[in-house]
């Protein structure tokens, strides 16, 4: 292990041993930077604590009880040495200048709380799904954004998260209630604090398989459980903002995706489609005006459908 480390990796892992050593392989082949990888393991009921011993001393490894997403990024962050954090979740891998372009972007921008970049969607077998994501990048200070979106963004997801550990502090670690999408407390409340950098290459690969948030196919039960997650996401947010002592505040009714999800569902709360489309239209938590046409006439052709079950999804 390097002894004054410039970033941490921490890796969370939840019975993904098949996975790990993939995600682990790839920190460890990181070029032109001096890291350590911190792992660690929520309680798998696999074969994960093998994986993970058979690197010896290469990582600090973590084993603890279960307790979900936030509890095993918050014991990874206290087991980290260095000034600036990275984290990688157990199913994805990064490509081997990850790290370094990371670090390098912190140094130019040293006000940066929150470095992310692209990963690109992969099959099992290592094929590209589609194109990288995030489409839309968004930098700088996002905190009016996130206000008049409801929190909602088009965000990075986990493995393409670095924060400057000063940033964290100041936060606090990640509430337990963020048992699966921690990554929402991330990106939902440290851009309040600090400027947002974006980079735009996928840096890294997000493995496609159906997991605790991710469905290949419409699944009502996972967008029931997503909209639960954002409205305790703008919940917590704003108890966190009022803790900041700042005035801004997130209204549930604007976050877009959850809207989409509600009609999806045809849930009473739902907005009707005309609602919906201008919603699309003014979403501020999309910054590219031609994906939100493209969304808003989406949700028409999808109300001119004969049975009205067409689906709908942003570009």
């Amino acid at each position: 292990m390097t002894v004054h480390p410039q970033i941490s990796v921490v890796i969370n892992n939840y019975n993904y041993g098949r996975y790990l050593p993939d995600a682990i392989d790839s920190a460890l082949a990181q070029r032109d930077v001096q890291a350590e990888v911190v792992v660690v393991d929520d309680g798998s009921t696999d074969d994960s604590r093998h994986v993970i011993s058979a690197y010896g001393d290469r990582i600090r490894a973590v084993f603890q009880k279960n307790g979900g997403q936030a509890a095993a990024l918050n014991a990874g962050v206290a087991t980290a040495t260095a000034p600036l954090l990275a984290f990688l979740d157990a199913d994805d891998w990064w490509q081997p200048g990850k790290l370094a372009a990371v670090v390098a972007a912190f140094g130019r921008a040293p006000d940066a709380g929150l470095v992310y970049h692209r990963l690109q969607p992969t099959h099992l077998d290592g094929s590209k799904a589609f194109a990288a994501i995030p489409r839309s990048l968004c930098r700088g200070d996002l905190s009016r954004m996130l206000v008049a979106s409801g929190g909602c963004w088009p965000f990075p997801m986990t493995s393409s998260l670095s924060v400057r550990r000063s940033v964290w502090d100041r936060a606090g670690n990640i509430p337990a209630g963020f048992r699966i999408s921690a990554d929402a407390w991330i990106t939902g409340v440290l851009p309040f604090l600090a400027p947002v950098v974006a980079l735009p290459d996928a840096l890294g690969a997000y493995r496609i398989h159906d997991n605790a948030w991710y469905r290949s196919s419409p699944d009502d039960a996972m967008l029931a459980r997503r909209i639960s997650h954002w409205e305790e996401t703008v919940r917590v947010t704003n108890i966190f903002l009022a803790a900041q002592g700042r005035p801004e505040r997130l209204d549930v009714a604007d976050h877009f995706e959850r809207a989409m999800a509600l009609a999806r569902l045809d849930h009473p709360k739902a907005p009707g489609r005309l609602a919906l489309f201008m919603h699309a239209l003014r979403d501020a938590g999309e910054p590219h005006p031609l994906r939100r046409l493209r969304t808003a006439l989406r949700i028409m052709a999808a109300a001119r459908g004969a049975t009205g079950q067409a689906e709908v999804g942003t570009s």
